[in-house]
């Protein structure tokens, strides 16, 4: 698959601004801001746009202030935007949040930065809570270097693959439980069929650390490579590295969905959910959306297959939405209450009885998992979400040892810049404005500024 090939179109700019138009309407709500309720409480939320966070805003008035008395007044923006703002304003003390959407990157080095709450007070205070039922990689993915824990998990995940059945049947195929990239790009191959305007496969292109390199780093990983040996030297534009990242770019770019340099999570949900793709390869989370049938036309045609690999055994992702507390809140008290209702085991079956089964934000509890109409809903997808969350190695995710934690990033401040700037560069790989050997060539030069201060 030669790099420079130009990719093909299949939908014009007007298009592509349409869908993404009508997620950043999807995903509005009211802003953060002073005042409060008619009972004298109220917080400010900031939450990423996934449509579990949506559900979320949607169920709060009814539920939680109807009962609490305090209102929650809820700011959703995208993942690159959310990244942005909620670095922003903690990192600078804003006080503008009592509750910020975080991750499984941003939960320990926040934690250290002496910037969040600790949670565990408040959790083993709360037997109702119980901390105990949380799944032990999410708890050890949002603790401290004491233990103890920063960020409550909303919903928890790994990564997989998932392929609609009804286009493999057609074509007499049968996708592997544990396929390789390589079959991966064959099957990618023998999907794409321009004139019906279907892709071979949907993966993440839009820049951004957490957006094309949640994927492109789980390739890596499986193909040999690392962003750093153990000893902090940079192997960015290694052999390895090199490999990986030319097989998702040309695999983009020959058989990938169209504006694929500007396609994140959401937009590969709308593309794989609407039958516009073979293949999806992404998180776990994103199943719930996709068995729908109110938000999904392929509800029910989906298969699962665990993450692809090549010289790993394994190579899903391991990651966790979670709940932080500001150190600058001055209402803690509160925040913890919301925190508590939402990431607790009650919510998960408000979810359920109320909007559907399929939508409970999962993977943070083991109880979820033994709740009968779960299992049934998720039936397709439960099981293998939750060993795909379990099999994830963030200490060894490839094949040689690392220095820092993490499976789709390194557990380091640098990592956010890092990532960005040089996912900017492999997304313009893929738009076929630079090459790969030239785009990781930038990002060496970037890593090994980051790993000047580890060393």
């Amino acid at each position: 698959m030669p790099e420079t090939r130009t990719p093909r179109r299949r939908r014009g700019p007007a298009a592509l601004a349409a869908v993404l138009a009508v997620t950043l309407v999807s995903t509005a709500c009211s802003g953060a801001g002073g005042g409060s309720s008619s009972d004298g409480t109220a917080i400010t939320v900031l939450m990423v746009g996934n449509p579990q966070m949506e559900d979320l805003a949607k169920v709060t008035a009814d539920n939680f202030t109807k009962d609490t008395g305090i209102e929650v007044r809820f700011t959703i923006l995208p993942e690159n935007e959310l990244r942005d703002r909620v670095t922003q304003d903690v990192a600078t003390q804003g006080g503008q949040y009592d509750v910020a959407t975080i991750g499984a990157y941003e939960a320990p080095i926040w934690a250290q930065n002496d910037w969040l709450h600790e949670l565990s007070s408040y959790a083993d205070a709360d037997t109702a809570y119980d901390k105990g039922d949380l799944l032990e990689p999410m708890v050890a993915s949002l603790s401290g270097t004491d233990g103890k824990l920063y960020a409550a998990p909303f919903y928890g995940e790994s990564s997989f693959l998932m392929y609609n059945k009804e286009l493999f049947a057609a074509e007499g195929l049968t996708m592997p439980e544990r396929p390789t990239w390589q079959q991966v790009a064959e099957f990618a191959e023998r999907l794409d069929d321009d004139a019906a305007g279907v892709s071979g496969i949907c993966l993440r292109g839009l820049p951004g650390w957490g957006e094309l390199f949640a994927p492109l780093t789980t390739v890596v990983n499986t193909f040999g490579g690392t962003w750093f040996e153990q000893d902090w030297t940079p192997k960015v534009n290694a052999p390895e590295f090199t490999e990986a990242t030319k097989f998702y770019v040309d695999l983009l770019r020959e058989h990938g969905q169209p504006g694929a340099p500007q396609s994140g999570f959401t937009e590969c949900l709308n593309t794989f959910g609407q039958g516009k793709a073979a293949m999806w390869y992404d998180a776990t989370s994103a199943a719930g959306t996709l068995e729908d049938p109110n938000a999904s036309t392929v509800a029910g045609k989906v298969g699962y297959a665990y993450a692809p690999v090549d010289k790993t055994e394994s190579s899903g992702w391991l990651w966790a939405w979670a709940l932080a507390m500001p150190k600058t809140t001055k209402n803690a008290d509160a925040a913890w209450k919301f925190i508590s209702w939402a990431t607790g085991k009650e919510y998960e079956k408000l979810v359920g009885s109320s909007l559907g089964w399929s939508r409970v934000p999962a993977g943070k509890r083991q109880s979820t998992y033994e709740i009968a109409e779960y299992r049934q809903s998720a039936e397709a997808f439960a099981d293998i979400t939750l060993k795909s969350i379990q099999e994830a190695d963030p200490v060894s995710p490839g094949v040689q040892p690392r220095p820092a934690l993490g499976v789709q990033f390194v557990g380091i401040p640098e990592f956010a810049d890092l990532g960005t700037k040089v996912s900017q560069e492999v997304s313009a790989a893929i738009a076929g404005q630079t090459t790969v050997d030239q785009a990781l060539a930038d990002g060496q030069r970037l890593a090994e500024e980051a790993a000047s201060n580890h060393r």
